[in-house]
């Protein structure tokens, strides 16, 4: 009998023993895991913080991507010493969906953590990898959104008073070269078609929508051949389904404005000519051009008032930049010919209103007028009357609100080459 308490005695020892390393076993995996899941977690808020000052020193061209992000990586703990962390910036990423694509960056981070219950099994560490990609794109000079012919830009409009995009009367709007956007959510009227104002557009450019349209006859809305005008055979044009549902653009637009000045020059005029510079009006001349000016020199016009040609008028400039701080009309019987400078930083630009300027821009013109370079109000009503020229606007057109009336055909054909050329503003996108 004695010699059997003796025995379980044994049996409970070794039972303690093994049940104790079990505990520290158990102790010592939550312990360490505990400790190595903390350090992931830090890790990868580590390498998110850093990848985004990567891609927004690269964005923005103030620095060096690399530095922001080891420097990003030590505030957070992870200083790239060999040891406890290796820090690894890649541009482009060398791993992944985005693998060899220079828009983005990618930061990789190595954290070791050292163990304290896993030693006593042969492990003294624990290795986390993780990863952050970011997407920079630096801002760029391109053409204005998308290169779309013409644009309302109106993020909100109604079916009455503020219409976003509006055609009605008799006039055909013919675009080549570029389609059309309309920015308004509006679903029910966002583009307005009534009476027989019609849309032929000539190439394969689009026709978008963020809202919805409101069409009184839909087939006046159409994919054509050239040149063809409002009356055509069915035969000769498709119906044309506008593509709904687009998704909006911020406003103001999301390009850097022109930074247009005329130095200290002040215009002069000189017979029917006049030279560029700053012109404001006055009691005797309370519009621009001056009364007899038909002609306009080589440069920018800083015009402090509005703009009237009137009708059975002439008005013709090439390389000229109209910068407009009150409204413009071009009457509808006026012979007008103006083409956009031909180079330097506002190379394309024909007339701008700048965002503040709410005031209304009429372009119209007759059978012999040309316009070549770009329109932009980008806080105006535009409205384009019909004056059925076989040249028509060379131009983006691009306003807040834009209203397309009168009786006769308005041709819209835009070329890139022709047009203004705008920096896009910088962007940052955090991927994973």
């Amino acid at each position: 009998m004695k010699q059997q308490k003796t025995s379980e005695s044994g049996q409970a020892i070794v039972l303690i023993a093994v049940a104790l390393v079990a505990l520290i076993a158990i102790v010592g995996l939550a312990v360490d895991g505990g400790m190595a899941y903390s350090d992931r977690q830090q890790a990868q808020n580590a390498a998110d913080a850093a990848v985004m000052s990567a891609a927004l020193a690269r964005a923005g061209g103030g620095g060096n991507y690399s530095t922001a992000a080891l420097t990003m990586a030590a505030t957070n703990g992870y200083d790239n010493d060999g040891q406890k962390s290796i820090v690894d910036v890649h541009l482009p990423p060398i791993s992944g969906p985005y693998a060899g694509n220079n828009q983005y960056i990618q930061v990789v981070i190595t954290s070791r953590v050292r163990t304290f219950f896993a030693g006593l099994i042969g492990r003294s560490q624990i290795t986390n990898t993780v990863e952050a990609v970011a997407r920079a794109k630096p801002a760029e000079w391109k053409e204005m959104l998308n290169g779309h012919a013409i644009v309302s830009l109106a993020p909100h409009s109604d079916c009455q008073n503020t219409k976003a995009f509006w055609v009605h009367g008799e006039a055909t709007l013919e675009l080549q070269g570029g389609g059309i956007w309309i920015n308004s959510d509006n679903r029910a009227c966002a583009f307005m078609q009534q009476g027989n104002g019609s849309v032929a557009i000539t190439d394969d450019s689009m026709f978008y929508i963020v809202g919805g349209a409101s069409l009184h006859k839909p087939y006046l809305i159409k994919r054509q051949s050239p040149g063809i005008g409002y009356m055509v055979r069915k035969e000769e044009s498709i119906a044309l389904q506008p593509i709904v549902g687009a998704v909006p653009l911020p406003y103001p637009p999301p390009f850097v404005m022109p930074k247009v000045s005329c130095g200290t020059s002040v215009a002069t005029v000189n017979g029917d000519t006049m030279s560029p510079g700053f012109w404001d009006p006055t009691n005797e001349e309370p519009t621009f051009p001056p009364k007899g000016v038909k002609n306009l020199k080589r440069g920018i016009y800083c015009i402090g008032g509005d703009v009237r040609v009137h009708g059975n008028t002439e008005l013709h400039g090439t390389g000229v930049l109209l910068i407009v701080d009150g409204s413009v009309h071009f009457a509808g019987d006026a012979t007008i010919n103006l083409e956009a400078l031909g180079g330097g930083p506002f190379q394309g630009l024909l007339l701008y209103l700048p965002l503040g300027n709410r005031n209304t821009v009429v372009l119209n013109g007759d059978s012999e007028s040309t316009f070549r370079g770009s329109i932009l109000a980008p806080s105006s009503l535009i409205r384009i009357n019909g004056n059925h020229s076989n040249y028509g606007f060379h131009s983006q057109i691009i306003g807040l609100f834009i209203e397309v009336n009168g009786s006769s055909n308005v041709l819209i054909n835009y070329k890139d080459e022709q047009n203004y050329d705008a920096a896009s503003f910088p962007s940052v996108e955090f991927i994973q």
